[in-house]
């Protein structure tokens, strides 16, 4: 039987070194080496989306990747394809990083330098290993094996945007189509979801991040089952507990919401910090919301471009929403898309502060009339990101009602 091997290597001497050797294996089929952790889970996410067949059996992941640790990396694929096995190549053969790779969920570890017959007995073995999981897998076991849900992180460009009406009425748009929806809060000081949908709950996102396997049942009882339908999990009560917050744990966070949800909408606040670049990082689809006026449209700039900075995401990667808009604002979209080098996207929401005021006094914004032009605007939205399950055809007349499409603006995985 064949072994397909992906490497994923992020120095170029060591990406050589580590294919001249897998060629040399009996019955091996080596890909390309990837050059970083984003490229590598696009890629498996791209052939989990075709079968689970597609997935290459073994992966190998050299110490030296980035931008997101060897370690980190190795869980995340765990968590999101476990019928691959996982190698990691390090310097560092030790007990104490032995251990914690197969926490992680490492099948394997080859020291370096690599020599010929440690690297064949250790990709034996995981390919031995996958190969049997994809056979209880074929039998119906209940586990999820492809890319997981759609993450979707709404950011806005300066406070006071509409960050988080968007990305409750992006969930709420999402469950009333039958989906299954997550709402994670990680405006870690000063989060509203709360308060937005009528909520009294003392766990949080904190309560999340010391745990370093985040079982189905261990989420469940962090995530707060609202009456529309949607988990909410919600920023810690006390600011100050946002600090226990870090990027390894929304990493894991982010994956077991993936892991169990369709949808997961994530609100990442307007303050950037390691946990939301993380969450930032892994979505599907990054949006970032302003208003068409000189002062949002410049730190909405400022975002982007601290975000190339700091490699968190692309502008091109980027779709901007405006919000609060009219015809005859001086600020129009296509202006605004040239300024920050992103996409913006087709659905524009207007303003609509009488419609709003009601329900956000109320803290029930489930309760915002269908006829809100704010709604339909964002509602819309999620059609346009495709995130409303496709509408079952009317009986009567035979047409689809509801189902907008998507027009193509997730990360690479859905390429």
């Amino acid at each position: 039987m064949t072994t397909r091997i992906l490497p994923a290597v992020g120095d170029a001497d060591a990406a050589r070194a580590i294919t001249t050797l897998l060629s040399q294996l009996p019955d091996a089929e080596p890909a390309a080496p990837v050059a970083d952790s984003t490229s590598l889970l696009d890629l498996l996410a791209r052939y989990a989306a075709e079968s689970l067949d597609e997935l290459p059996e073994v992966v190998l992941v050299h110490e030296r990747i980035g931008p997101v640790p060897a370690l980190e990396l190795i869980r995340e694929i765990a968590l999101r394809f476990p019928a691959v096995g996982v190698i990691l190549v390090t310097v560092d053969s030790g007990p104490g990083l032995y251990s914690a790779a197969m926490d992680s969920g490492a099948r394997g570890l080859v020291p370096l330098p690599i020599s010929y017959e440690e690297l064949a007995q250790r990709v034996q073995a995981a390919a031995g290993w996958s190969t049997g999981v994809r056979k209880h897998l074929g039998h119906g076991a209940d586990v999820l094996t492809g890319p997981g849900g759609t993450v979707v992180t709404v950011s806005g460009a300066k406070g006071g945007v509409g960050a988080t009406v968007t990305a409750v009425q992006l969930a709420l748009a999402a469950q009333a189509s039958g989906r299954t929806v997550a709402l994670a809060d990680l405006d870690l000081q000063a989060g509203d979801i709360a308060s937005y949908l009528d909520v009294q709950f003392r766990r949080s996102v904190a309560d999340l991040s010391g745990i370093q396997d985040i079982s189905p049942r261990v989420l469940q009882d962090a995530l707060f089952a609202h009456q529309t339908g949607i988990g909410l999990l919600l920023a810690p009560g006390e600011g100050e507990r946002g600090e226990e917050v870090n990027d390894r744990s929304v990493r894991q966070i982010v994956s077991a919401l993936r892991n169990r949800h369709e949808v997961v909408i994530i609100d990442c606040g307007t303050q950037m910090h390691g946990a939301n670049a993380a969450a930032i990082e892994m979505a599907d689809i990054t949006l970032l919301v302003t208003t068409p006026d000189v002062v949002s449209v410049r730190a909405a700039k400022r975002m982007i471009r601290m975000w190339d900075r700091l490699q968190i995401r692309k502008a091109e990667e980027t779709v901007v929403v405006v919000n609060r808009h009219t015809r005859g604002t001086e600020i129009q979209p296509p202006l605004i898309e040239k300024i920050t080098g992103t996409r913006v996207a087709k659905t524009s929401v207007p303003a609509g502060f009488k419609e709003l005021q009601p329900v956000v006094d109320a803290g029930r914004m489930q309760d915002l009339e269908n006829k809100s032009s704010v709604k339909q605007a964002l509602w819309g939205l999620a059609g346009e990101l495709g995130l409303i399950r496709p509408a079952e055809p009317d009986q009567k007349t035979g047409r689809f009602r509801g189902d907008r499409g998507s027009v193509g603006l997730r990360r690479n995985r859905s390429k």
